[in-house]
């Protein structure tokens, strides 16, 4: 597709891209306008004011900001994945009052502001899929009354503040799978009135979140599968409207009898891939039901015969097979006799205990004079407020604690005390050089800590004595020169570690000492040279690791040895000249996002991607110097790859790149740096391949003579500067 549009543009003579800023392709009869993976950093200027479609994938703009959109008023579609995006800046859409789609997924923004996305009053559709959003503030979607889809799968929560959806009053598909969400507040899903779907499989729930499920009336769709939930306890859920319940895939090994009372409008209860022995006959479920127990250790004895005889009487249709005893194992349910079913010694199966809940600390409505409190979303701020000291008097019930920008220097023992409900704490740029042995007591519910911008250099483990349920730690542009050894044996539930932009010069055996639960770390923009090769050990369910901007000379392929989930792993700007055979052999079965870019990088042996293969989805290695690159044909998976600038050498070395890249239903941005008479040319379109022996067979659905015809008439304009397409793509689906 790509072709036939460069194509179709010089044959209308440049009519379908007039007023098209450079490097886009613009459709002006279906007002459409790609400009993708070029080297973009800043929205372009001049777009078409009716522009409907605007297709940005693949730029580096970093930041969205303010009124970046104003002079497009009329957009409905809009795409900006893949573009490296950090920040959105408060009213970075307003203006786009029509738009009806935003897709923003893929890049790595980790805080939605509360006017980030003002301005969208129309927009049904947000994509914001595979960011880094740790956190939420309240208020932040008030402005999507429209909004029909939010995805905010394959992010980084762990929280759900009261009201945080509040504004979404036409939502219908709520998608938060792949979290780490072990935290949701009793009001979390209130003001969504028009839910239908809500998507909660692949986080970290222990129990199920009854209380805040019981506001969602309508909700006809819940998955809950892939949770590490134990239990089911009585009335757990009460979901007027629920006909499907997923739970599978958890860590169920009992279901009270009457857990689903007040759902009484179900019909599919999938419990597949749980540690069921058997289930009670449960109330309130009867006839049309589907329940699906494949896959559990089911004992078929005589402790099962009240669940077997309440299947017959109500109805109700029942998958699994007997386990035990193995007279009966891999007899389907439906199969047995009730004398088949008999003990030899019949003891009562015990049920859990059901999961106290945690009493609510009362709330008092004081306020420090200096600071504001928000009884509504329990939010307390004395931002930039001139403190030298931690204010006191908080109400109790505090969930969210905004102090940035004041002048604490130190935070002392007990600093905290009496906000045993507070789970978000913003201390960035404090000026804080110490953080005490105790600072944290009391703070039982903390999962975010923000201490960046700070004067920290080390840190005691006793500091966080008193937060076992930090998850979230950040402690980017601090001053510290190795990472605080020690610091993490009191955090358990340590998830997400920044430790970016500081002069961090190593990483040794013990760093990560008691972060057996670290997922992601970032340590862009230190000094690191070197990564001993069990530096990373404790850390085995590591997903993601950030190294880029540091020093390293070489790919730290040892260290990488005993991380199975490792699936993104960022080298940018690291001054590694050569890569060698196997450099990626320990993350054959995870990687799926690698960045080798900008790194001055010359040259890639043979086998360095030995290993790799279907599961990469992205590859960056733009900006680099090596002349040829290995084979990569059976890197089948690929939805990004990105050859921009690196000075290819156009010889009949090259055709077998030349070959795959034509195949690609991708735009890779790969150019002829030499020789001479190819330099500047795309290497998918240069006909300097055209005379290398074997040019003839395997060509890209057979070369047609038309298309190289085309091809060659295009790399005569491009010679003569006159190509007024580059710079369009077409992508995967």
């Amino acid at each position: 597709w790509g072709f036939l549009l460069l194509v179709a543009a010089l044959a209308l003579g440049g009519k379908a891209v007039a007023r098209c800023p450079t490097p886009c392709v613009c459709d002006n009869l279906r007002a459409h306008v790609l400009c993708l993976n070029g080297n973009l950093t800043a929205i372009p200027g001049a777009i078409p004011e009716l522009t409907k479609k605007l297709d940005l994938q693949g730029n580096s703009f970093t930041v969205i900001p303010v009124g970046a959109f104003l002079a497009t008023p009329y957009l409905k579609h809009l795409d900006l994945q893949h573009c490296k995006v950090e920040r959105l800046e408060e009213g970075a859409f307003r203006g786009l009052g029509r738009l009806l789609y935003l897709n923003l997924a893929s890049n790595g923004i980790a805080l939605l502001f509360q006017e980030s996305l003002d301005g969208l009053s129309a927009l049904q559709q947000l994509i914001l899929k595979g960011n880094r959003i740790e956190e939420i503030q309240s208020g932040a979607f008030g402005h999507l009354g429209s909004l029909t889809v939010l995805d905010l799968r394959a992010n980084a929560l762990v929280y759900l503040p009261d009201m945080v959806f509040q504004g979404l009053q036409a939502l219908r598909w709520l998608r938060l799978s792949h979290n780490a969400l072990h935290v949701l507040s009793s009001e979390a899903f209130a003001a969504l009135p028009t839910l239908r779907r809500l998507s909660l499989d692949h986080n970290e729930l222990q129990a199920l979140p009854g209380e805040a499920l019981a506001r969602l009336d309508g909700a006809t769709w819940l998955d809950l599968g892939h949770n590490p939930i134990t239990y089911v306890a009585e009335e757990a859920l009460a979901m007027a409207s629920l006909k499907h319940l997923f739970l599978d895939h958890a860590a169920l090994q009992d279901v009270a009898p009457n857990a689903f009372t007040h759902s009484p409008q179900l019909r599919t209860l999938d419990l597949r891939e749980n540690q069921l022995q058997g289930l009670p006959p449960l109330a309130g479920v009867r006839g049309r039901v589907r329940v699906s127990l494949a896959g559990n250790p089911l004992l078929c004895s005589c402790l099962l015969r009240p669940f077997h005889d309440w299947l017959v009487r109500a109805r109700v249709q029942a998958e699994g097979s007997c386990a035990t005893p193995p007279a009966l194992h891999g007899r389907p349910l439906d199969s047995l006799r009730p004398p088949e079913l008999r003990c030899s010694h019949p003891q009562p199966r015990p049920s859990p205990a059901t999961p106290s809940e945690r009493p609510r600390a009362a709330s008092s409505r004081q306020c420090p004079q200096e600071c504001t409190c928000s009884p509504d979303f329990r939010h307390g701020s004395c931002e930039n407020r001139d403190l030298w000291d931690i204010p006191q008097g908080f109400p109790g019930d505090t969930r969210l604690l905004d102090l940035r920008r004041n002048t604490f220097r130190m935070v002392l023992p007990g600093a905290f005390l009496g906000l045993k409900e507070l789970v978000s704490l913003h201390l960035q740029s404090c000026s804080i050089r110490a953080l005490r042995p105790g600072a944290l007591r009391g703070l039982e519910s903390l999962v975010y800590l923000y201490l960046a911008d700070n004067c920290l250099s080390t840190l005691a483990a006793a500091a966080f004595e008193g937060a076992p349920r930090l998850a979230y730690l950040d402690l980017d542009r601090n001053t510290f020169t190795h990472l605080p050894a020690g610091a993490f044996q009191l955090l358990p539930n340590l998830i997400s570690l920044h430790l970016q932009h500081n002069a961090i010069g190593e990483l040794v055996e013990g760093d990560l000492a008691g972060a057996g639960g670290l997922r992601w770390l970032y340590l862009a923009g230190n000094a690191i040279r070197r990564i001993a090769p069990a530096a990373l050990a404790p850390a085995k369910m590591l997903e993601k690791l950030h190294l880029e901007g540091n020093h390293l000379v070489e790919v730290p392929t040892a260290a990488l040895r005993g991380l199975p989930s490792l699936s993104e792993l960022k080298l940018s700007g690291n001054p590694i000249k050569r890569m060698g055979d196997g450099a990626f052999l320990p993350l054959t079965s995870s990687l799926q996002h690698l960045y080798l870019d900008n790194m001055g990088l010359e040259e890639i042996s043979p086998g360095a991607f030995a290993g790799l293969g279907p599961k990469i989805r992205s590859l960056y290695l733009e900006s680099n110097k090596m002349s040829n690159i290995p084979d990569m044909s059976n890197f089948t998976g690929l939805e990004i790859l990105n050859l921009r600038d690196v000075p290819f050498h156009c010889d009949c070395q090259l055709l077998p790149l030349h070959r795959w890249t034509d195949k690609l239903n991708l735009h890779v941005g790969a150019t002829c740096g030499s020789p001479a008479e190819a330099q500047g040319l795309k290497v998918k379109l240069s006909t300097t391949f055209q005379t290398c022996p074997g040019w003839g067979r395997g060509e890209a659905g057979g070369a047609s003579p038309d298309k190289a015809k085309a091809a060659s008439k295009l790399n005569k304009k491009k010679r003569s500067g006159k190509s007024p397409a580059r710079g369009f793509k077409t992508s995967r689906a």
